[in-house]
């Protein structure tokens, strides 16, 4: 197993899943001139919600990490969810204020999910659980296709595009629990308030969210 793993690396050796540069052994998924430049929040990029009481993310959704989660959303770089698994619940364990019972994800609707292969914020979830030690666990199903929240412009479009197209899964788990939601980029906050809404509607009795990047 070791001869074929250093023959891999050998012939597609990893890249940082930042620049694309050839990472050294001793890197965890990303170079160390993206450790010095990355783009990474203050105060763990806080931003509070209507329905949820805060998101935490490590950095800014902009240059390279702008241009890293696209491909991981949409050029079939799902294998990048293990690196930001690692930088994201570092952020959570990092924060003081992040308590919670279970671990969940945004879903994407099942169309969605067929177009691109697999659920971005579910590879996310499950990664940075493990990390974590921990399991993520489905709370949440988008049963209605909505126009892409990134096609609109402004908070009230983007709450009257996403309301109503997320339903609970399984009240029973949900009840009385404390619930750390996940998603790749938060920007308003629109569709996590939306998921935390439906969620408190089920009976949790908190919601925080975390988000690997945070939009200007």
């Amino acid at each position: 197993m070791g001869f074929l793993t250093s023959l891999l690396d050998l012939l597609f050796p990893p890249k940082c899943v930042f620049c694309r540069s050839i990472l050294s052994k001793d890197d965890e998924g990303w170079c160390i001139k993206c450790t010095q430049s990355l783009p990474f929040t203050d105060n763990f990029g806080t931003q509070e919600g209507t329905y949820y009481d805060y998101c935490v993310s490590p950095l800014h959704y902009n240059g390279v990490v702008r241009k890293s989660i696209l491909r991981f959303k949409f050029n079939s770089a799902s294998a990048y969810a293990e690196t930001y698994g690692k930088l994201l619940a570092k952020c959570i364990t990092q924060c003081p204020d992040v308590d919670y019972d279970l671990i969940s994800w945004v879903p994407l609707s099942s169309k969605r999910q067929r177009s691109r292969g697999y659920d971005q914020a579910m590879l996310l979830a499950l990664a940075t659980a493990l990390e974590l030690d921990d399991v993520a666990v489905e709370t949440l199903k988008k049963p209605h296709d909505v126009q892409a929240q990134a096609e609109l412009v402004g908070k009230d479009n983007r709450s009257a595009n996403i309301s109503g197209a997320y339903e609970a899964t399984d009240p029973e788990l949900i009840a009385g629990k404390r619930i750390l939601l996940i998603d790749d980029v938060v920007t308003t906050g629109s569709t996590l308030d939306e998921c935390a809404k439906i969620l408190r509607a089920a009976g949790a009795q908190k919601v925080s969210c975390a988000a690997l990047a945070r939009g200007e």
